[in-house]
Formats: structure tokens, C-alpha cells, sequence
């Protein structure tokens, strides 16, 4: 599975940090940052989620007030 998170969509209400240690708070920025990720298009991160983390990814993407957040799997096709 992968995850994308778009920094741009992030409105800083950092519930996913909450949800899943891949997130951390960006408090000078006052947006989240996905850690360990690469930036794939302008403003947009990505990267493996591991498999025993699957669960809280989707609750991280499902707690994102703005859908900042996408959950894909081994096919590519959006789960969350």
C-alpha cells in the first residue's frame, strides 16, 4: 500500500498525527509533513506504507477534515 498526502490541501488540524506516527507536526508552517516520503508532483508526498502500519494509515486518511490525505493499494487503486 501507499499513501499521498497533499501539503497544499493540509489545513494544520494535525489529526493524523494523532492517528499515525508517520506524521509530524510542521508548527512554523502550520501544516502537517509526511516523514520518510518523497515529493511526487508540486506539493505532493508519497511513500510505502508498511504492512503492520496499514490500519492507521486509514485512519489517518480518514480523520483528514480535508481529504489531504489518499490511501492506495498494490494495484493502485484508491482504498481511502
Amino acid at each position: 500500500m501507499r499513501v499521498e498526502f497533499d501539503r497544499d490541501v493540509c489545513i494544520g488540524m494535525f489529526q493524523c498525527v494523532a492517528e499515525w506516527d508517520a506524521f509530524e507536526e510542521d508548527t512554523d508552517a502550520g501544516k502537517a509533513v509526511l516523514r520518510d516520503s518523497e515529493e511526487v508532483e508540486d506539493g505532493v508526498f508519497a511513500r510505502e506504507i508498511p504492512e503492520d502500519e496499514e490500519f492507521d494509515a486509514k485512519f489517518a486518511a480518514r480523520s483528514c477534515p480535508v481529504d489531504a490525505i489518499a490511501v492506495y493499494d498494490d494495484d493502485g487503486e484508491q482504498v481511502v
